[in-house]
């Protein structure tokens, strides 16, 4: 005869349980939200900057060709820079140059003084070397956190990278500032890229998660993601992630800017995400929309980056 809490604790276990599996109104993480309360705090800092010592901090992008999803992620940050005040600069190359054209532009901005961050938007055109080019890339200016000593300390442990990549470190940002408990939960990363996959998974250790990776050689992937408390989808690949993918009560991260051809859209296409995303909130217990869920908070996470990166440039505290 069951006794009667432990009666108690049983029903309620089965009406959570009920309560999961027929969730049909998922919270929705609202990255633009999050993201704006951190801009407007780097906003105040750079105005305390320029009055203090009359700088402020500088961030360059290089981009190489015209790939949809690049121009729209660089688009975000131009409007950011102008937003909290920092100095922008581009240099636009065609996707017909060389690496050498590549590796003059960062060189160029690794002695500009008035420039604290550097990013190369990835990814590059496939004939490129990513490493070769990385590693032209000054240390102390590396906001996207990609450098392979920022990526090595981020792997050892009693090690501190400089910088953290920015979605990886938004994807928990966004996981913390949700409360939703990371420590001891089973994580799976969808794809292991070296700019979100491998970055999050090493990130999601730290925070003392049991992390799986899901790549394209995984065997019965669904399976794997099923087991998840929290799902980062990250494979670039438009509405992998069905609903049965899911566990009830999961917390889904889609990384995923898909663009798909939309004539009645400004630029004549729509971003989606990795994720289904009608199927994800009836089974999910939250989940990030697209957009508006991680990629805000990946731009937030450049510009806290690159305020981090002026600050210590100008010994400014």
């Amino acid at each position: 005869m069951i006794e009667p809490k432990k009666k108690q604790r049983k029903v309620l276990l089965l009406v959570n349980l009920f309560s999961a599996v027929n969730n049909d109104s998922a919270r929705i993480i609202d990255g633009r939200s999050a993201a704006e309360e951190i801009k407007s705090s780097i906003a105040v800092e750079v105005s305390r900057m320029k009055e203090s010592i009359g700088k402020v901090p500088g961030l360059a992008v290089i981009l190489v060709g015209q790939r949809r999803d690049s121009l729209a992620y660089v688009r975000n940050k131009i409007m950011a820079c102008h937003e909290v005040g920092f100095r922008f600069s581009i240099a636009e190359l065609p996707e017909s140059c060389t690496e050498d054209d590549v590796c003059d532009a960062l060189s160029n901005y690794n002695k500009d003084a008035s420039i604290h961050g550097i990013l190369v938007q990835l990814p590059l055109p496939q004939h490129f070397d990513e490493g070769k080019i990385l590693n032209v890339l000054s240390l102390e200016k590396d906001v996207d956190g990609f450098h392979p000593l920022n990526i090595g300390n981020l792997a050892i442990q009693g090690r501190e990278p400089l910088f953290i990549p920015c979605t990886a470190k938004g994807c928990i940002e966004l996981l913390l500032s949700s409360d939703v408990e990371i420590v001891g939960k089973r994580a799976v990363v969808i794809g292991r890229s070296n700019i979100v996959g491998l970055p999050t998974f090493l990130l999601l250790q730290r925070h003392h998660a049991t992390v799986s990776i899901v790549h394209a050689y995984s065997e019965n992937p669904e399976i794997i993601t099923r087991e998840a408390d929290i799902l980062v989808a990250a494979a670039g690949v438009p509405n992998l992630v069905r609903g049965s993918w899911l566990k009830p009560g999961a917390v889904v991260l889609d990384v995923g800017i898909n663009p798909i051809e939309d004539p009645e859209s400004e630029h004549g296409y729509r971003l989606i995400g990795d994720v289904c995303f009608e199927e994800a909130v009836r089974i999910a217990s939250a989940v990030t929309p697209v957009p508006g869920g991680v990629g805000p908070m990946t731009v937030a996470m450049l510009l806290l980056n690159t305020l981090e990166a002026a600050k210590r440039a100008l010994c400014f505290t």
